[in-house]
């Protein structure tokens, strides 16, 4: 059986337990040049406060209300939601064939700022400013998984204009849905059908494996490792693992909602000190339905998802190949990490 260093130069797929899909590996193509899309990297100064900003204390909203003037964190219900709370139960399957098919989805959809201050991001708020927001997420998601018709709770967050954010506001994004989505349902299935298969959980043998290997780890504590993926589909792609078996957010003590806020401040450092910008990402927790069943299976973990390929100016598109086919990456996820690895622990913009 071949080892990964006899496929470090060969193209090649890798296998995603969490999802059952394979990634298609090209390490030969680093060396080809590029023609394609450069984005623009010029950063303004960002305020500390923006008298614009729909999310700023004491401002108003887009949809009239007014923010009260908050000196920590704030949450609301979005203005513009894509779910709604009261809708009527409707299903369609014409001719039932399975072919024409919809049911109303109700749901709740809420924004959370990190701080007041417009011109923070997790990267360059304390340990103790992000445990605040740690705190609030695990408040929203036992208020939220609670209720009758939310079936599961995903917090997200999109870092960038590049990735759609509409506001620099440091803030993230609550969505509770009656049904469990297409990503965490096939992670609910592959984590199941591994615990009955094999009578342990999934992500805590991965763990134990990539904490063991080590070429693939990006930082860690004591209770949670970052690590470059093996089936990383996006260049610099990580995911975050508990190491305690815990099924949500909530199940973490106070040392561990402590050690979540580190792990993210070192991540999110070591992502702006790679290009020495304020990287782009789409992060979200992946944890259990809030369907009211037990979910021995579920181990509470966070992807991010950023789009920077060579440079702060060359993004990864997925296209062609990857939308009609299967995903495909040409760094491999060792040599990811290994340059997440070897950037400075502190933040760029404060080293001096």
């Amino acid at each position: 059986m071949a080892g990964i260093d006899e496929l470090k130069e060969v193209p090649h797929r890798r296998f995603n337990p969490l999802t059952g899909e394979w990634v298609v590996v090209s390490p030969h193509r680093t060396k080809r040049p590029w023609q394609g899309q450069v984005e623009r990297t010029e950063q303004e100064a960002v305020p500390a406060y923006d008298p614009e900003c729909y999310l700023c204390p004491g401002n108003e909203r887009a949809g009239g209300a007014r923010n009260p003037k908050y000196d920590s964190t704030f949450v609301f219900d979005n203005d513009f939601a894509a779910l709604k709370p009261d809708v009527p139960a409707v299903a369609m399957d014409t001719n039932g064939d399975e072919l024409l098919v919809a049911e109303s989805e109700p749901g709740n959809c809420r924004v959370l700022c990190f701080s007041p201050r417009h011109d923070l991001t997790l990267a360059r708020m304390t340990v103790a400013e992000i445990r605040t927001v740690v705190d609030l997420w695990a408040a929203q998601f036992a208020e939220l998984g609670c209720r009758n018709n939310v079936g599961y709770v995903q917090i997200f967050e999109n870092r960038g204009a590049m990735m759609g954010a509409s506001n620099p506001h440091p803030h993230c994004q609550i969505w509770a849905t009656k049904s469990l989505p297409n990503e965490p349902k096939k992670e609910q299935q592959a984590q199941k059908e591994y615990l009955e298969r094999h009578g342990k959980c999934l992500l805590c043998e991965y763990l134990a494996l990539e904490a063991t290997a080590g070429d693939r780890a990006v930082c860690a504590n004591d209770d949670f490792l970052a690590v470059v993926p093996f089936w990383a589909v996006w260049p610099f792609e990580t995911l975050v693992v508990s190491r305690r078996h815990v099924s949500d957010i909530t199940g973490l003590d106070g040392r561990g909602r402590t050690a979540l806020a580190d792990i993210l401040k070192q991540l999110t450092t070591r992502y702006d000190n790679l290009f020495e910008i304020s990287f782009p990402y789409s992060m979200g927790f992946h944890q259990r339905p809030t369907d009211g069943r037990e979910h021995p299976e579920w181990h509470f973990h966070a992807h991010f998802l950023p789009p920077l390929l060579r440079s702060a100016t060359v993004r990864k598109f997925m296209v062609g190949f990857e939308l009609l086919a299967s995903p495909q990456r040409d760094i491999t996820p060792e040599s990811a990490a290994e340059r997440l690895r070897s950037v400075s622990p502190a933040h760029y913009s404060v080293r001096g």
